[in-house]
């Protein structure tokens, strides 16, 4: 019997969220308060399902996103999110058709690029996806930092506030605006988030209330924002070991950075801070007079990109230093194959132009390497010696790096 993919009736959603938290090995049933809240957030024209005998067995949801690209434009963007298939329906082909349709569909309407942080690494480059972003997690044992534990404040005329759920609705948002524009690779964050993050949609993340601190600069300006929670763990002796988790910051100077690093490593009773996943090249390391008291707990691909739209991608980042190039982009989908001359200004500004062209390319790659390679994270040289990448032109995949290539690593700080 052939099974049926489309997206999901309103009458169907309970059903399409039990296969949801099977999938994703969560209790099956869910209250009718956990439902409801995740029904209101999900767009049904982009929520889909496979059915077998009227039964939800896969699960797949998109909705609308904004990332940032190198030069600190933004781009339209297809987020997947909830993708499941039911362990009895495995190796059927569903995943494929509930991609195929909404990659289509996100093509038609316009999005530059898809994106998706994957559960599983094998699984999401056989539909175009590459890994541009990567984050790394340090364990930091905070007796070793070698930082003041007399120090009472930022050093650059600054301060910290601890502040509420009150303070963080009013201020977050628009710090956040302000930081995601310097960042690539990092999202918007809609109301949706922000309501999540504040409380006010516990019934889809039922929370423990964290601390939030805010460093305003000596002007009273907020430039960075970051928010953590701790464990209550004793050793003999009566020996505080309690452990502080970062589970957000953001800044909009190093200086801020710096600040609120060092307040959550000065805090007393803590002994150790984990960071959360940061970018590989991170400062928060730099910042200690011993680097070494930071141990790397994590390092993983994050955040993977699926190129749709190859001109407008490519004419939306800005490139170091002027060059031309000419790559042919393979994608079995049809969806973003072609062959493509770019030529760069290097003036640091949106002044590329990328165009259809019939001459030579320089470079032959798979749209999945192009995601990876797409915010300057991976190396074209790199892919050439895996064999990822066909270097047509001698030259051209160093060529390349000195392009696509960025001083910082691109980071998204949020899942999705």
């Amino acid at each position: 019997m052939s099974l049926e993919v489309r997206t999901v009736t309103d009458a169907e959603f309970p059903d399409w969220h039990r296969a949801l938290n099977t999938g994703f090995l969560r209790p099956p049933v869910s209250s009718d308060e956990v439902v409801a809240s995740r029904r209101a957030n999900s767009d049904l024209e982009r929520t889909r399902g496979a059915f077998d005998e009227g039964r939800c067995v896969a699960t797949f949801r998109s909705f609308a996103q904004e990332l940032t690209v190198v030069g600190g434009a933004t781009l339209a963007a297809d987020a997947i999110s909830n993708v499941t298939v039911t362990p009895t329906h495995r190796r059927r082909g569903l995943l494929g058709r509930m991609m195929g349709a909404d990659l289509a569909e996100a093509k038609e309407r316009g999005d530059a690029v898809a994106t998706l942080i994957a559960a599983e690494y094998p699984i999401y480059g056989r539909f175009g996806f590459g890994p541009a972003t990567w984050v790394t997690e340090w364990a930091i044992d905070v007796a070793r930092t070698g930082l003041d534990p007399r120090r009472s404040g930022p050093d650059d005329g600054g301060r910290i506030d601890l502040v509420d759920i009150a303070d963080v609705r009013k201020i977050g948002p628009e710090l956040h605006d302000r930081f995601r524009v310097t960042q690539p690779g990092a999202i918007d964050r809609d109301e949706r988030w922000w309501r999540r993050e504040t409380g006010l949609d516990a019934a889809v993340l039922p929370r423990t209330e964290p601390y939030y601190a805010v460093y305003r600069s000596a002007a009273g300006e907020p430039e960075g924002l970051v928010r953590y929670s701790s464990d209550d763990a004793w050793g003999d002796s009566k020996t505080p070991l309690c452990t502080a988790s970062v589970h957000s910051l953001i800044a909009l100077t190093p200086a801020a950075e710096r600040a609120l690093w060092q307040y959550v490593c000065s805090i007393d009773w803590i002994a150790t801070v984990r960071t959360g996943h940061r970018a590989p090249d991170d400062l928060v390391t730099r910042f200690l007079p011993d680097p070494r008291a930071a141990r790397v707990v994590t390092n993983a691909d994050y955040l993977w990109v699926r190129i749709l739209d190859v001109v407008r991608a490519l004419e939306a980042r800005t490139y170091a230093v002027p060059g031309s190039l000419v790559l042919e982009v393979v994608d079995g989908t049809g969806l973003a194959s072609g062959r493509f001359r770019l030529d760069a200004s290097g003036t640091g500004d949106a002044s590329a132009t990328c165009t259809p062209t019939t001459v030579s390319p320089d470079v032959v790659l798979d749209v999945r390497e192009l995601g990876a390679l797409y915010l300057g994270d991976e190396s074209a040289l790199v892919l050439s010696a895996l064999g990822a990448l066909t270097e047509e032109t001698p030259g051209a995949a160093a060529r390349m790096d000195v392009l696509f290539c960025t001083s910082r690593r691109p980071w998204c700080p949020d899942i999705f």
